[in-house]
């Protein structure tokens, strides 16, 4: 049986193509899936000409068609809204986000804390959501967490030119419903399918929020600080006291986390040693710094120190990084 034959009648729209959201239309189309996409400026120019062009380490750069347009509505109903732009553009497409069909799923693969995490927590202090999450509660009213598939997405990107993206061969997904019924439940194993055979190593979760916790929990330091040190991480971590530094952000989030129902068991030490495995790289705020585009300080790191007030932990080094990192970051036109 062929992959085309094996996968399931579901449309596709990827709501912005750049380094993640990119190689993930690319790659489900490559595999037979029904894509469209949603995209801007130049890269809709180039994508509408070339198409997306994915280029892996030791291979010739490959081409793949899709449709794409410069608004969500133009492109028709879809299955499954996969969104894969920035935290700090959400705000901006609450209009276009309306216009998804009422019984689409959506998949959220971007940074941070999403909008749905905290649905279904009962009577926690977070339940109320931290206040940099969804400020009028606008997301949660258009996209309620049944119809969320949330993913934790651990593959790297860099988008070298629009419509051009960098990126390593296979990665991983975790990819989990949001809610415990609903549209988004009955969707997983269709989705799950479809990924995997766009060459994504794909593991469905019970629990998408401890997942994302634990992506969000190496990424919440070593983000800012290389946005302020102009650093890749590997030299963040090179250095002893920029590493202490990294690790005392980390113990304040692993104690949240805990307080949350999410702790996690691995130590920091560790999670830090298999990032050095990693090799040098620069993490997305960096990218983002170095071209201009607003930095997502919000899902990253203010959300983070919001639910430690919520919650009663104190959050020196956080509250620290997130100060230094807000001044520079405005300093520099990235973070208004």
């Amino acid at each position: 049986m062929t992959p085309a034959e094996m996968r399931t009648a579901v449309r596709y729209a990827v709501f912005g193509l750049g380094a993640i959201g990119g190689q993930i239309a690319a790659r489900l189309a490559a595999a037979g899936a029904d894509v469209c996409g949603v995209a801007r400026g130049a890269t809709l120019d180039a994508i509408r000409s070339r198409g997306i062009e994915i280029r892996h380490p030791g291979e010739e750069p490959r081409r793949q068609r899709i449709e794409v347009a410069d608004n969500l509505a133009d492109l028709g109903a879809a299955d499954c809204v996969i969104l894969g732009i920035k935290a700090t553009a959400l705000g901006t497409i609450i209009d276009e986000l309306a216009s998804i069909d009422s019984n689409a799923t959506v998949l959220t693969a971007m940074n941070g804390i999403p909008w749905w995490f905290f649905d279904g927590f009962g009577d926690s202090p977070v339940a109320c959501r931290p206040p940099s999450v969804d400020p009028a509660g606008q997301l949660a009213a258009l996209i309620p967490s049944e119809r969320v598939i949330g993913a934790a997405v651990h593959t790297t990107g860099s988008v070298l030119a629009p419509g051009v993206v960098s990126c390593p061969a296979g990665g991983a997904l975790k990819i989990g419903a949001a809610g415990s019924e609903g549209p988004a439940v009955s969707a997983l194993p269709r989705v799950s399918t479809d990924l995997t055979l766009a060459g994504y190593e794909v593991e469905t979760s019970d629990n998408i929020r401890l997942s994302i916790w634990y992506k969000l929990w190496g990424n919440l330091s070593l983000n800012p600080v290389s946005m302020l040190t102009r650093s890749p991480v590997d030299a963040i971590l090179a250095d002893p006291l920029a590493r202490k530094f990294v690790m005392q952000c980390m113990t304040e989030a692993d104690l949240i986390g805990k307080r949350i129902n999410l702790g996690i068991e691995q130590p920091a030490s560790e999670r830090l040693t298999l990032t050095e495995k990693l090799g040098s790289f620069k993490p997305s705020m960096l990218q983002d710094a170095e071209v201009g585009r607003m930095v997502e300080l919000d899902a990253l790191l203010s959300s983070v120190k919001e639910i430690g007030t919520l919650t009663g932990v104190a959050t020196p080094a956080i509250d620290a990084l997130l100060g230094l990192s807000r001044v520079h970051a405005r300093a520099h036109g990235l973070y208004l």
